[in-house]
């Protein structure tokens, strides 16, 4: 690991998630901006949907966003009964053309930067299954674009570079580790996360006498807790009884 200067303790993610969405989203625009038909309609790394209707989820997420933050929350039970079938039929019934995806999707995520922007910081929102206060839900916003990301960008053979932003997402995954062992059933233990970021400085998240200690690079942490990687396929390490209890819960999303 790296000496104690270059070692940077992440107690809390702040208002500047706003800016970090809207950079991710930059990104991933670059992206989507040189996609092609055949690309468009090309299956992505999620089992069912096309790079279009991946998009498309996220247009509609950001949809909900805008009015959630307005106080008309989606009710997601009435599409599905589970969260995963209710993304499924929203997608299936509003399938559309790269082009016209891709449109709807910007201007979903700006109307949801500038609501995430004017909303009460201190008030809490009801998303899916929980309340989250405006910073939060960003942070599962900029978790949930950067992992779709990759669902577009890996099969494409498009570079899609780790950034700094990582960081917001694994606050997300050390902060969500008591809600993630609660719906296992289970008690959590006190963790603590030492990710090495992608310029090569130390993120840590968690006390230093943590039960468990879990560390690696912050891409090979964050893809972990995208369940795009798995842990046995890792060099990350973790110490403590009940290390490998921790990459099995680990999430960067709050449902």
């Amino acid at each position: 690991m790296a000496g104690p200067e270059s070692v940077r303790t992440c107690q809390t993610h702040g208002v500047e998630i706003y800016d970090a969405l809207e950079a991710e989203e930059q990104q991933l625009a670059a992206v989507l901006a040189g996609l092609t038909t055949a690309q468009w309609d090309a299956p992505a790394a999620c089992a069912g949907w096309s790079m279009a209707d991946v998009l498309l989820h996220l247009a509609q997420c950001e949809e909900a966003v805008v009015a959630t933050l307005q106080g008309d929350a989606l009710d997601w039970s009435a599409l599905g009964d589970s969260v995963e079938s209710a993304m499924d039929s929203y997608v299936a019934a509003e399938r559309s053309g790269g082009p016209a995806v891709l449109a709807r999707w910007e201007g979903a995520r700006r109307a949801a930067l500038a609501a995430f922007r004017a909303a009460d910081q201190r008030a809490r929102f009801a998303w899916v299954t929980n309340t989250l206060r405006p910073a939060s839900l960003a942070t599962t916003r900029l978790a949930e674009h950067w992992a779709h990301a990759l669902d577009i960008a890996g099969p494409l053979g498009i570079d899609y570079p780790d950034t700094d932003r990582l960081r917001h997402i694994l606050w997300l995954a050390h902060a969500t580790l008591p809600y993630a062992f609660g719906v296992a059933g289970e008690d959590a233990p006190s963790v603590r996360i030492e990710a090495v970021a992608p310029a090569g400085e130390v993120w840590v998240f968690g006390a230093e006498d943590a039960e468990a200690v879990v560390r690696g690079s912050a891409g090979e942490l964050a893809r972990i807790g995208a369940r795009r990687l798995d842990p046995g396929g890792s060099s990350v390490t973790t110490s403590g009884q009940r290390g490998g209890e921790v990459l099995a819960r680990l999430r960067n999303f709050a449902v």
